[in-house]
Formats: structure tokens, sequence, C-alpha cells
């Protein structure tokens, strides 16, 4: 089974590698800086700006004419901690955290459907945050929040047109974690949210296609 995964050069996307690595599984990653060596040797990479269209469109050229059996959408920022309501906010940020967080998520979804078709039973898996859900509108970061919140929305609509060919797609929370953007004091390390990562996706199917899920399996609210 091949799996993708987008951003896989540090956080949960590289413990996500690492973790189909050590399974022996191919898996590739892609990358806007190089990955260490260490890394590199563990699977294949391609270099991909998630802001550049044509670098995502040659995603599916680079594929060609392999399978792909699962797309990991895990790349993701988050710049707009501590914004100030009043002046805080500006256009260029919503347009570079929503072309990362949910341009690039359709786009690579979109190049790489037929690599996807080419698989029996493919499965593409949306790594959003429970920032997301409407019900834990707690404020701040509302740049991030509200792109979380489209990318959970373009999942449970892909969800409905892929079903007819057995396609699924889940999104999920990957916790609280130990990474740049989680910070030191988050709750669980990025090897835990993979590990629990890994196992929501291998349970993925047609039968629980547009959930919202933890990395640990509970049921997220919309």
């Amino acid at each position: 089974m091949t799996t993708l995964i987008t951003g896989a050069t540090r956080g949960v996307g590289r413990a996500l590698f690492e973790t189909y690595a050590a399974a022996g599984e191919p898996v590739i990653g892609t990358h806007r800086n190089p990955p260490d060596a260490a890394l590199a040797a563990k699977g294949r990479w391609l270099r991909c700006e998630m802001t550049d269209p044509a670098q995502i469109r040659a995603l599916a050229t680079a594929l060609d004419p392999a399978p792909l059996d699962m797309l990991i959408c895990n790349a993701g920022i988050l710049l707009d901690r501590n914004q100030p309501l009043a002046t805080g906010y500006p256009p260029e940020l919503w347009a570079e955290m929503f072309a990362v967080n949910v341009t690039a998520v359709f786009l690579t979804i979109q190049s790489l459907l037929p690599a996807l078709r080419r698989a029996k039973g493919a499965r593409i898996a949306i790594v959003s945050s429970q920032m997301a859900s409407s019900s834990r509108a707690s404020g701040g970061s509302l740049i991030y929040r509200a792109s979380k919140s489209a990318v959970l929305n373009l999942g449970r609509n892909l969800a409905t047109e892929l079903a007819p060919e057995g396609i699924a797609v889940g999104i999920y929370h990957p916790g609280w974690v130990q990474t740049d953007m989680g910070g030191p004091s988050a709750a669980i390390t990025a090897q835990a949210a993979a590990t629990g990562l890994a196992a929501r996706f291998a349970a993925l199917s047609p039968a629980t296609t547009g959930c919202f899920e933890t990395w640990d399996g509970q049921p997220m609210p919309y």
C-alpha cells in the first residue's frame, strides 16, 4: 500500500512518515525544505510548495502511472496567534493561511485523483483540528479556526462526491501535540498522535466516510 503525506518533514507529518516507513510500506513525503539525511533515506520525497498550484499539479506527473492507496493531507500553518481583533488579521494573512490550509488540500486531492482511482479502495485523510468545530467556538486564531472549519466542510462534501467510486474520506483532529505549532507543554507527543492517526486511517472505509474523529478514535462534534 503506497501512502503520500503532505508536509512530512516535521511534526505530525514526520512522525506519520516514520510510522509508515517503519512498517515497511512504501511512503512518499512532500517537502518545502529538504528532509534531513536520516529521514530522506526512509522513503521517497517530492518537493511541493503548497501555495504553488503548478507544483501541486506536478505531483500527478511524478506518480503516473502508479496507483496511490492513501493520501494524507497534513500540511498546514497557524500564523494568527494573538492577533488583536480591532487591528489584526490582515487580508494577506487570510490569503496565505487559506491557500495552505484549504485550497492546497483541494488542489492536492484534485491532482492525485487519477492515482487514487488507479488503486482499489483508496482513502483520503484530511488533518483538520478540533478548532474546526462550531461547538468549540472559544475565540482567538480566527483565520486558523475558519480555515480548519472550511477544510472540514470540504472533506465532508468530498466524501459524498467520491462515495460512488469507493474512495473514502476522513477528517481528523490530531490532538494537542508537542510540535512547533502545539508547543512543548502540549498533551501528547507527535509519535503518539501519529500512531493513533495511522490506526484511524486504517479503519477508514466507505462505511465511515465523512467521519470527523480525534486521533484516539473519539467522534468530534461538527
